[in-house]
């Protein structure tokens, strides 16, 4: 694991202070083992498997209640405590992902369980592997990448990581990027956009990268291309699940990838919604932060989403508050369910922010 030093004019940070940091980020943990614990417990009866489910409205409650959370981070934090948690989220992703496909295998298709753990398994897939892999790609380390990269195979959703940063790293804000949400376009046309599009740009980017971005699916050349790399490597995955533990389980897999898919898009919908960025230079007013203290603990830092996209290189735990750019409403856990089941209302709500700071359709011209 990284062991980066103390950056220059920073002074090094006590023990006890970084180890209160992390404690406050290893909130991260709580849905991961909660999932595990569900996982490892079952298979069982309906009446004991349904309650499972609690936790996502509890969760959801947590962060409607968690308060604001505005302070600076600490400069001079050794970086491999943080690293290290990711490392354990990472490990305990694949865990939940096999232990899930053994409980269908005993259990059975037919059962309460399918269905929990589609949900619960894919919620965690959504708010912590697919999050944590976000944070992974961003990393010069290249075992740290392929760790991001591995859990995105968990999802089936592995040309994400060419996708996210090489092009919507580059593109935010603009018509020529498909994550970026249109001002009063609606999440489920989002939906029917974004996905495809996310995949066709990935794969003309690789291509173009292998030297000819109309390259034919047959040419020879392509098999050099990442995103053929995630498709052979997600098949893989499907195809050792069908075998150890059966179709069932198979499932189950691609079920709670589908959930995960959904929430990730989700959050892909209001962080840049109607944006419109002015000039080359991304700066902090081209993305959506929100103050939710358990969106950033909880969600490695992801709520500070401005200030990754103008430095996309500081690790989660050094991310910082920008007052210029466009809040949330509410924490990533409210906003996703409001995005996909009170579309209206999220709509309403980032509109009226975005008159309000006279940003995306409201700005002056340039």
């Amino acid at each position: 694991m990284s062991s980066a030093a103390v950056p220059d004019g920073a002074q090094k940070v006590p023990p006890a202070t970084t180890l209160r940091v992390l404690g406050l980020h290893l909130i991260a943990l709580l849905l991961p083992l909660y999932t595990l614990a569900f996982v490892l417990s079952g298979p069982h009866p309906w009446y004991a498997s349904l309650p499972w489910v609690a936790a996502v409205p509890l969760v959801a409650l947590l962060d409607r209640r968690s308060g604001s959370a505005l302070h600076e981070p600490l400069e001079g934090m050794p970086a491999w405590p943080f690293d290290a948690m990711l490392v354990a989220l990472t490990a305990l992703q694949v865990a939940n992902v096999v232990l899930a496909a053994r409980m269908i295998a005993l259990g059975g298709l037919l059962s309460a369980d399918t269905v929990v753990a589609a949900l619960l398994v894919g919620a965690n897939s959504g708010y912590s592997a697919i999050v944590v892999a976000h944070e992974l790609i961003h990393r010069k380390s290249r075992w740290m990448v392929a760790l991001g990269r591995l859990l995105l195979c968990t999802v089936m959703y592995e040309h994400f990581f060419v996708e996210h940063v090489r092009g919507h790293h580059m593109r935010i804000g603009t018509e020529a990027d498909p994550a970026t949400a249109r001002f009063g376009e609606t999440y489920g046309q989002f939906w029917e956009r974004t996905v495809r599009a996310q995949f066709a740009s990935a794969w003309r980017l690789e291509a173009k990268r292998l030297g000819d971005e109309g390259m034919r699916w047959y040419d020879r050349r392509i098999l050099r291309s990442a995103v053929v790399h995630g498709l052979l490597a997600e098949a893989a995955i499907a195809a050792a699940v069908l075998a150890a533990f059966g179709p069932a389980a198979l499932v189950v897999l691609l079920g709670q990838a589908y959930v995960a898919v959904r929430l990730l898009e989700a959050v892909n919908y209001f962080e840049h919604y109607g944006l419109r960025r002015q000039g080359r230079k991304v700066r902090p007013v081209d993305s959506w932060d929100s103050d939710s203290w358990f969106t950033l603990f909880g969600l490695v830092g992801l709520s500070r989403h401005a200030d990754h996209h103008a430095y996309a290189a500081r690790p989660f735990q050094a991310l910082r508050t920008w007052e210029e750019s466009p809040k949330l409403p509410a924490g990533y856990v409210v906003m996703v369910l409001m995005v996909i089941f009170d579309n209206p209302r999220a709509r309403r709500l980032l509109g009226e922010e975005l008159e309000r700071r006279r940003l995306g359709p409201f700005a002056a011209p340039a």
